[in-house]
């Protein structure tokens, strides 16, 4: 006992020594012995963290039960269909659509000059009226060349006029003897029907025009009855 009492004596005496001369040495030793105990410890709560318990997120998750898919493929399903047909739905109306524009595109390139065609008709009626007078007063009894050559002259520019109608799509209607239709005919008075079946178009007191098929102005015309005795 009196020997290790010693030993514990001459220790200390020895760390008393060196803490007073060398105290950074001192100082070395306590921190390696703090670090050797940290690094043990943290060894120690390393190895109990390994045979813990797993992560729950690590857990197998469970599947979809059959009866679970089977619900979800017919919603899938009936989504499909529903979107297929409005799909469907949209597509005729956007070809309805591109018809009736390119419809509306093609009569503005018919039609366009409907206006004008409505006023240049009444020129070719003053036209024609001239020619007649001009026909009349150039009678083979009393020739008279200038009157002739005038006669001439509107007859060669009406020719030329309704070859230029006939062009464009403007034609004359030819409505004597043809029945009365309200759409390209208005009646301005009836005649007797001599040799003619009633309700049919016995003289034109204007001429009607259609332009590519329709009517632009309608004949003025007179319609056919049975004379009453």
């Amino acid at each position: 006992i009196s020997s290790s009492v010693n030993d514990a004596k001459l220790t200390f005496f020895l760390l008393t020594v060196l803490e007073l001369n060398f105290p950074f040495l001192v100082t070395s030793l306590c921190f390696r012995e703090s670090l050797c105990v940290f690094s043990t410890a943290a060894q120690q709560r390393s190895t109990g963290d390994e045979c813990g318990p797993e992560d729950p997120r690590d857990e197998p998750k469970h599947p979809l039960s059959d009866c679970a898919l089977e619900h979800k493929a017919i919603k899938l399903e009936e989504q499909v269909r529903d979107l297929t047909e409005r799909y469907r739905k949209a597509l005729a109306d956007s070809e309805n659509v591109r018809r009736r524009t390119q419809k509306f595109v093609e009569d503005a390139k018919l039609f366009g000059i409907q206006s004008f065609c409505r006023d240049l008709v009444e020129v070719a009626d003053i036209l024609e009226k001239t020619a007649e007078s001009a026909a009349e007063e150039a009678e083979p009894a009393n020739p008279n060349p200038t009157l002739q050559k005038i006669y001439e002259g509107l007859s060669l520019i009406e020719a030329k006029l309704q070859s230029v109608f006939a062009k464009h799509g403007l034609q004359k209607m030819s409505p004597v003897g043809d029945k009365y239709d309200p759409y390209d005919h208005e009646i301005v008075c009836h005649v007797p029907a001599e040799g003619m079946q009633p309700g049919t178009i016995a003289l034109v007191t204007q001429d009607g025009y259609k332009l590519h098929g329709r009517t632009i102005r309608h004949a003025l015309v007179g319609v056919a009855v049975e004379s009453q005795e």
